[in-house]
């Protein structure tokens, strides 16, 4: 089947499914902290460290994966990152120290993660993809990881009970497995399709990183996605604690976070219309000012699950929608052909703020017994991010004949 003839949205449906596997393992993670904590006696502290390596190095490792991957194609790639995520996600309970909690949850099962990412996917079924339904296609892919976060999560929490935690991560490690007939279909032929394309393709990949590093709208790009790296770690991470310090069961926290990957399927989705004839950088600065809003509104209000759900639904409808804008900008000013490695770049950016909300947020529990000054930390970086977004040049997409 050539790139002609196979359906761009079967293969953003495979891409997104891959996303959603290797997603929704890794974000169910965080719901065997309490268990690994009675069980080990480590502190929230360091498995908040393990977690929080684990946010910096899935960012570290999209650039480098990326890179790998534009060199010698994805497959090999993505294979063994699919199979790190298993094996690091069956192996933890296993881990009965910090430093082995650390290598399994914030090297392997990170790494492996960052090699089936976004930057990744999306670079794998850009191909395929038709330049008109490119946003669109992004936001499939985009959205399955909020599907995975949708189903694995709930799945996970109902494993723990019926099983107990140790088979439970077991199991969801087998889950991770499925991810590798669908990354074996995408990346078909793509070997050979990227040594054509690279003959073509001016410039190298080392002076494209270059240029991209001293321009300003990149750098401002990747300081904005900062912002969303600390805050969606900080709840991905601590939400099912922040439920628990309300002394509310801990389905609210497993459901609440599987609400937002719900939402965030429409969010997904919508965003991907949206960008196919706006802004992005106007899109992407509202995305930032809701989320700033939305946060406030929560933590002036009674803690219920009511209050969770709600919460959820409306930060789920922003949560990843800011990947398919970003990810837009990336190939509106480099094109297609290193979106792998320069969208893994300003993920790693991502993946630094993400570091720093997972950690700060056991840090600043376990000093002041609350999560308070982390909400306000998440406003202030949401309007910070939403006003550093409007210097950043672009000129406005062109509309279709139809929308004209």
């Amino acid at each position: 089947m050539t790139s002609q003839t196979r359906s761009y949205l079967a293969v953003a449906l495979a891409a997104g499914a891959i996303f959603a596997l290797g997603l929704g393992v890794r974000q169910a993670q965080p719901l065997f902290i309490g268990s690994i904590n009675s069980a080990t006696g480590m502190g929230y502290a360091a498995i908040s460290l393990a977690f929080a390596i684990g946010q910096l190095m899935w960012g570290i490792a999209q650039p480098v994966t990326g890179a790998i991957a534009d060199r010698w194609g994805p497959q090999p790639v993505m294979l063994v990152g699919a199979l790190m995520v298993a094996a690091g996600t069956a192996t933890i309970p296993l881990a009965t120290s910090t430093a082995a909690l650390i290598i399994l949850i914030g090297v392997v099962c990170a790494i492996g993660a960052g090699a089936i990412g976004p930057a990744l996917l999306i670079s794998a079924s850009a191909r395929w993809i038709p330049e008109a339904k490119r946003y669109f296609a992004f936001g499939i892919v985009n959205a399955g990881g909020s599907f995975g976060q949708f189903t694995v999560i709930p799945l996970a929490q109902l494993f723990i009970g019926l099983a107990g935690w140790q088979p439970a991560l077991v199991i969801l490690g087998a889950i991770g497995l499925a991810t590798i007939p669908m990354l074996l279909w995408i990346t078909q032929g793509h070997a050979a399709h990227a040594a054509t394309v690279a003959k073509a393709a001016p410039g190298s990949l080392k002076k494209q990183l270059g240029e991209a590093l001293r321009d300003p709208s990149y750098l401002l790009l990747s300081a904005g996605f900062f912002t969303c790296g600390f805050h969606v770690a900080f709840i991905a991470t601590h939400l099912p604690g922040v439920v628990a310090s309300c002394e509310l069961p801990p389905t609210v926290g497993a459901w609440s976070l599987a609400i937002i990957g719900l939402f965030n399927i429409f969010g997904s989705l919508w965003i991907g219309k949206v960008i196919t004839h706006r802004r992005m950088k106007l899109a992407l600065a509202w995305i930032y000012l809701a989320r700033a809003l939305i946060i406030a509104a929560f933590f002036f209000s009674p803690k219920t699950p009511l209050a969770f759900f709600l919460f959820a639904a409306g930060i789920g409808f922003t949560y990843l929608s800011t990947v398919p804008p970003t990810v837009g900008l990336v190939i509106k000013f480099y094109g297609p052909r290193y979106v792998a490695t320069l969208f893994g770049v300003v993920m790693l950016s991502h993946q630094v703020g993400a570091f720093f909300g997972a950690y700060l947020g056991g840090k600043a529990f376990e000093a002041t017994g609350s999560y308070d000054w982390m909400w306000w930390a998440d406003v202030a970086l949401c309007l910070l991010a939403a006003a550093v977004h409007l210097p950043i040049r672009e000129s406005i997409p062109m509309r279709s004949a139809a929308t004209a």
